[in-house]
């Protein structure tokens, strides 16, 4: 059975509620199940460290795996989605060399590798309960129990195989390279790795002298950011066909030598300096020059060094056009050097700077300094030594550690390395057959790192990884690599079962060559070559499931952030490139990055951006996947996060669509509980709708299916986000809002039915369509509407949950294209009346006379009258006219320039562009309206620039009747001059909306009967009077004037409308309810006693119902009216006397006849002198009818209603006020309260009834128990 859906829901608070239920249900697993023997979509799912806590980057690429890995569950396929964990690598050893305090290699040799493998280990998964609980809680469907991790065995021993198949083929290969290195953690990066963490940074800039052996006065001048490299120098370099000028600086009369083109770096005017010569950079290449130290001097002697070497890698774009070369700490330089002799890969390597980057006992003026800390000591030594002619800073972008933050140096270091750059062209080829989102990621950026493709050096210096499996002799000869345990057992003896270092590094091998036995190499796997060899790696390739992994490899599906195009993506294409030359995978989708608010990046430091769980807590975690699915990150661009939007998300989205379904159920309710027909839905056996917003909500749906079915297999999520949000706003904001009186059932129950039938299927499609991406709100609705669906129809099925469900295919029958556009057309017309009504601000509530609707096309103004009756309705216009004829209006596009944008854009050609624009004409702005762009006095301007608005000509009557304003599909005209009538109307609008309001305060929902009570102003009073036909069709409940009877008060309220007052009281139930709900019949009550001689100080009447039974909930017959009030004020009309007896009988729209006889023949009229009738009875008879039975009250000249005698001394006036009204319908002290503020005009403030003048004896509920104990007494009003 349905449940009632609450108006307020707390969105995380259900979604607790469904993580719990799938918890109980095993959804996941249950899932996994029912999809056994379908055909397998697979998809890798990248490693993620367990050594931090998940932050949004990890959130939006898991939500976009889990939006497509369910997409393709619900489609048909069977889904394996394994969690992996890196374990291996530099974000654990760092952590642990913080903690123990590990400067370098010595200091892990005195711990033992053993013991610092020990305390990695104890730290790999310090995380992962906090990940698991996170990512599930963000609705990700993924198996945790059955995950993968780098250090496991069996992922160690596949990437030895993958190792040996590489080393068999003859791409493994040991050499020294100059690479990105890492002071702080002790190793080399792999340029991708060192392309990640780019920063801007203030270094030092000089520039230094190398005087010429031969000429000791002329000197070649050279820049430099490192100056740590100078000691380092063997060689200088200058681009061969370039200008070189030798130049005397007329300031210290010192001659230079460098290029013509960079004297400005240092000369500032051309007085400055005086060229002597000017020469091709070729002609000075071998001059030799003074080395600047003394460290590695004798290398002119072996190599040649201290020379001027010649290469077009110098350029004119920074510098002196002069590069000094270390050869070991620059690619280029030792390219260049190694072409020239200077150096050769045979020889030692002049590298004094060790694994902590510090000097080394070769540099004997700075041993033991860090390089960076040494840059200031070394230029101190340049100036005191002369060589120093210059000294400045350089910002520049400069490369650091992605693990540590610190700043990276490039140095020459052996290692292993993969044949890369020999397969470049055939990784192109596997680039270009996969299919990426969006596709500029794949074309641009990974294929241009592509191309500059590097031999991949795959070793580190490191403990804690996959070791090596290279087993070498002592002179380096002999070498056997290793592929497996078994192939390790059978060359050791010895049988392993954890292959860390600390197990296999003590592990030798008998030489096959007679040199003693084999060790391994120190170096271990760099942890990208253990993530890039996933997919063969989880399911221990080729040991186990060799047949699975070769039928469902490559992956169908990938997917990271957009920084992985120099990291995942591009180490799985290496390998399987290198293994199967083919990609890993088919589809990618690459997501950008996600910054804080301010456009920085995210830093748990600045603490600049909130914590996720926080968010999932707050707005819940359907509300951050949609934000973050419908974001610039999906298209690979970044984000600022923003929490206003997830906010906006529930407020925008979620809220109007739980509305919606709210809305159904409530009515779906209703019509059973009223109307006695049960509802229940069979998708195959529904009746088609001949309404026309019925069959464009239906065809909006399966159209929105089949875009999103299409869209989803192009795995472009950035389209199906932006539709589906509109789908919400279609569905909330038009078919429900345009619908709502037929699904209430004013057109009977089958319209009512058909309606309902309509939303429901729509409602039950969209759940299962929407449930990858919104998978908590989806369950939390389907859960409730599935109890309204047939059970023969989902026989069969597992239907405990949404996301077992497949997805729907589209019904193509029920498309169709011409009613959307026609309702498109529709809508453009209401939503540009909306525009109007808002600049001129005139509300909904108050109708209008008539809007014109403009277009060339004669079909589109054929479309938009044949929707006539629902543009009437949503604009509150009485009349539309549609026609091609805009001249016939005077209406004509006129352009305003945005001054800010165009002032900054155009600057002094600003007023001849001005002038310009004014002269613009219709059909111009009309074009530019449709295009976006216009050229106006030579200048091209776009939407931005210009503000389009319609004026009217001075001549034409539209000129103060009409408002107008168009898009891009038609010109609306609004007619703003509203008549008396139409604003009569609106005022009555406004009571209707004051009630809704009031009923959603006390919490009602349209099924709680009620009455409704009101108090207003005569104006007021006489417009809902006259609409009050109007206001009961809307708000379906009886609406009475006051008194307020005897009955359960539900809320009461005062308020404005307008510049009017006007007070309401709910009671419960409808006036039947109300009288049969208490109250005693008050025909046998005598009058009220008369105590101490008092009567009332205002001149009433009473007043006796003879035939005429009470209404609305009214149980006397015998009242009191009050004549005057306060005395001597107020006095009565005869027709206003009749109205308040018709009121306080409930007799309003009744025609009586009134007496003031008991023989029934003295029947008063208007002329009748109103105070002549004071003290006597009046008695009240049916028009027709039998004659009624005489009166019982004969002669009674006192109040028959008790009463109470009121003074407000301040001013001093007097009046009663009534203490029941009729006989024996007693007021509360509220209601007693109330008549005196009417009747001293103090609405609104709350006046306070006192027995003594001051307040020590306020009359309170406390202090009365009878409201009747207060009869014939005297109170005092106190404000």
């Amino acid at each position: 059975m349905a449940k009632p859906v609450p108006d307020n829901v707390s969105f995380p608070d259900e979604e607790e509620k469904i993580y719990q239920y799938w918890k109980d249900i095993e959804a996941f697993k249950t899932s996994m199940k029912l999809s056994k023997g379908k055909p397998k979509y697979t998809f890798y799912d990248g490693p993620p460290f367990a050594t931090g806590l998940p932050h949004f980057g990890h959130i939006l690429a898991g939500t976009i795996k889990d939006v497509v890995t369910r997409w393709a569950y619900q489609s048909g396929f069977h889904v394996e989605r394994r969690f992996g964990w890196d374990c291996h690598g530099l974000p654990v050893e760092y952590e642990i060399d913080k903690t123990l305090g590990i400067k370098g290699p010595d200091d892990v040799a005195k711990m033992g590798i053993e013991a610092y493998n020990n305390e990695c280990r104890k730290i790999v998964m310090r995380y992962s309960e906090e990940w698991e609980m996170i990512i599930t809680r963000l609705g990700r469907w993924i198996d945790f129990e059955n995950d993968y991790k780098t250090m496991y065995p069996t992922f160690m021993e596949s990437i030895w195989w993958v190792f040996k198949q590489l080393y068999n083929k003859g791409l493994v290969y040991r050499g020294s390279k100059v690479m990105p290195f890492s002071t702080a953690c002790n190793t080399p990066l792999s340029n991708f790795e060192s392309g990640q963490n780019y920063k801007e940074v203030t270094d030092p800039a000089v520039i230094v002298s190398f005087p010429l052996e031969d000429k000791p006065d002329v000197a070649m001048i050279a820049w430099t950011t490192t100056p740590w490299t100078l000691p380092s120098n063997l060689a200088l370099c200058v681009n061969p066909e370039l200008d070189y000028v030798k130049v005397r600086d007329t300031t210290t009369g010192k001659t230079y030598i460098m290029m013509e083109a960079r004297l400005e770096a240092l000369f500032k005017k051309p007085e400055e300096f005086e060229i002597l010569e000017k020469f091709k950079g070729k002609t000075i290449g071998g001059l030799k020059y003074k080395p600047l130290f003394q460290y590695f001097a004798n290398y002119r002697e072996k190599t040649g060094a201290f020379r001027v070497l010649v290469d077009s890698y110098v350029t004119s774009e920074s510098g002196t056009g002069v590069v000094h070369q270390a050869p070991y700490f620059g690619e280029d330089d030792q390219r260049v050097c190694r072409a020239n002799g200077v150096v050769s890969k045979d020889m030692a390597m002049v590298c004094p700077v060790d694994s902590s980057g510090k000097f080394t006992d070769e540099v004997t003026d700075f041993k033991g300094m860090y390089v960076k800390d040494a840059d200031k000591h070394i230029i101190n030594w340049l100036k005191e030594q002369g060589r120093l002619v210059h000294k400045g800073t350089a910002k520049h972008s400069y490369p650091f550690c992605w693990r540590s933050e610190t700043p990276l140096i490039y140095k020459a270091v052996p290692s292993w390395f993969v044949r890369v750059e020999q397969a470049v062209d055939k990784l192109l080829e596997n680039n270009a057959v996969t299919y990426w989102v969006p596709q500029f990621v794949k074309d641009k950026r990974f294929a241009n790192w592509l191309r500059e493709a590097r031999d991949w050096a795959i070793s580190r210096n490191r403990y804690w990884g996959t070791p090596i499996p290279l087993w070498v002799s002592d002179d380096g000869e002999e070498v056997v690599c290793v592929g497996s345990l078994a192939e390790l057992k059978e060359l050791t003896g010895v049988d392993v079962t954890d292959m860390h270092r600390e197990h296999v590094d003590k592990l030798t091998i008998p030489s096959m060559c007679g040199k003693g036995v084999l060790r391994r190499v120190t170096e271990v796997f760099d942890c990208w070559f253990e993530s890039g060899s996933m997919p063969y790696a989880q399911v221990h390739y080729p040991f186990e499931n060799k047949k699975e992994f070769d039928d469902t490899f490559p992956a169908d599906f990938i997917a990271e952030g957009i920084d992985q195009t120099r990291g995942w993506f591009y180490t799985l294409l290496v390998l399987s490139t290198l293994l199967y030359g083919k990609p890993p995978f088919k589809n990618l989708v690459a997501n950008g990055l996600i910054l804080a608010s301010d456009g920085q990046k995210m830093s748990k430091r600045k603490k600049n951006y909130p914590d996720p769980l926080e968010i999932v807590h707050k707005y819940g975690a359907d509300a951050l996947r949609l934000y973050l699915c419908n974001s610039p990150a999906v298209r690979a661009e970044n984000l600022r996060f923003k929490e206003e939007g997830v906010r906006d998300v529930l407020k925008d989205v979620f809220l109007p669509w739980y509305n919606a379904y709210r809305f159904l159920m409530q009515n779906v309710e209703r019509l059973e509980r009223e109307e006695g027909h049960k509802f229940q839905y069979h998708e195959h056996q529904r009746t088609v709708s001949t309404n026309y917003m019925d069959r464009w909500i239906l065809s909006f749906t399966q159209s929105l299916i089949k875009y999103v079915r299409t869209e989803m297999q192009a795995y472009r999520l950035y389209t199906v986000m932006s539709r589906m949000v509109k789908f919400v706003d279609q569905l909330t904001n038009w078919y429900v809002r345009m619908n709502r009186k037929r699904l209430k059932g004013d057109g009977g129950i089958e319209d009512c039915h058909m309606a309902l039938e309509t939303l429901f299927s729509v409602l039950f499609s969209m759940t299962k369509v929407m449930a990858p991406l919104i998978p908590f709100l989806t369950e939390h609705m389907y859960q409730n509407l599935k109890h309204l669906v047939d059970p023969d129809s989902t026989k069969g099925q597992d239907t405990r949950s949404v996301h077992f469900l497949m997805i729907p295919q589209p019904v193509d029958s029920l498309i169709d294209v011409k009613i959307e556009t026609a309702v498109s057309r529709m809508q453009s017309v209401i939503e540009v009346g909306r525009v109007i009504r808002d600049r001129k601000t005139l509300p909904l509530k108050y109708p209008l006379a008539e809007v014109v609707a403009i277009h060339r096309d004669m079909s589109v103004l054929e479309d938009i009258k044949s929707l006539e009756k629902y543009i009437l309705e949503e604009l509150n216009v009485r009349q539309l006219t549609t026609t091609q004829d805009k001249q016939k209006y005077g209406a004509h596009l006129c352009a305003e320039p945005d001054h800010k944008i165009l002032g900054q854009k155009l600057k002094g050609d600003l007023p001849p562009v001005m002038r310009a624009i004014k002269e613009l004409t219709d059909a111009q702005l009309s074009e530019f309206q449709q295009t976006g762009n216009i050229t106006v006095a030579g200048h091209c301007l776009h939407e931005e620039d210009l503000r389009l608005k319609y004026s009217f000509d001075a001549s034409s009557e539209s000129a103060n009747k009409y408002e107008a304003h168009s898009d891009k599909q038609v010109l609306v005209m609004l007619d703003v001059t509203p008549s008396q009538s139409m604003l009569d109307e609106g005022i009555a609008r406004e009571v209707i909306n004051r009630i809704q309001r009031l009923r959603k305060k006390a919490g009602l929902v349209p099924s709680n009967d009620i009455t409704i009570y009101y108090k207003a102003s005569p104006n007021l009073v006489k417009i809902v009077q006259s609409f009050e036909e109007f206001i009961l069709s809307t708000v379906k409940q009886p609406l009475k004037e006051y008194p307020v009877p005897v009955g359960e008060v539900i809320i009461k309220d005062a308020m404005k409308v307008k510049n009017d007052d006007l007070e309401m009281t709910f009671l419960r139930g409808h006036s039947d309810d109300i009288c049969n709900g208490g109250g005693v019949s008050t025909t046998s009550l005598d009058a009220a006693p008369v105590l101490n001689g008092a009567s009332p100080v205002c001149r009433f009447v009473n007043v006796e119902l003879c035939g005429v039974e009470p209404q609305e909930c009214v149980q006397g017959n015998v009242a009191t009216i009050l004549l005057e009030n306060p005395k001597g004020q107020n006095l009565l009309t005869v027709d206003e006397l009749r109205n308040q007896v018709q009121s306080v009988f409930g007799l309003r729209g009744r025609r009586v006849n009134i007496f003031s006889d008991t023989d029934f023949k003295q029947n008063i009229s208007s002329a009748e002198n109103i105070l002549s009738l004071t003290s006597k009875t009046l008695y009240v008879t049916p028009v027709t009818g039998p004659s009624p039975d005489k009166p019982i009250n004969k002669g009674v000249t006192s109040s028959v209603c008790h009463f109470v005698n009121v003074k407000q001394e301040a001013q001093k006036r007097e009046a009663t006020l009534l203490l029941e009204n009729p006989r024996g319908d007693n007021f509360s002290l509220q209601q007693l309260q109330a008549q005196a503020e009417v009747v001293f005009k103090s609405p609104g403030k709350k006046l306070k009834l006192s027995r003594s003048p001051d307040s020590r004896d306020v009359v309170t509920l406390q202090n009365i128990s009878n409201i009747l104990d207060l009869h014939s007494t005297t109170l005092y009003v106190l404000l």
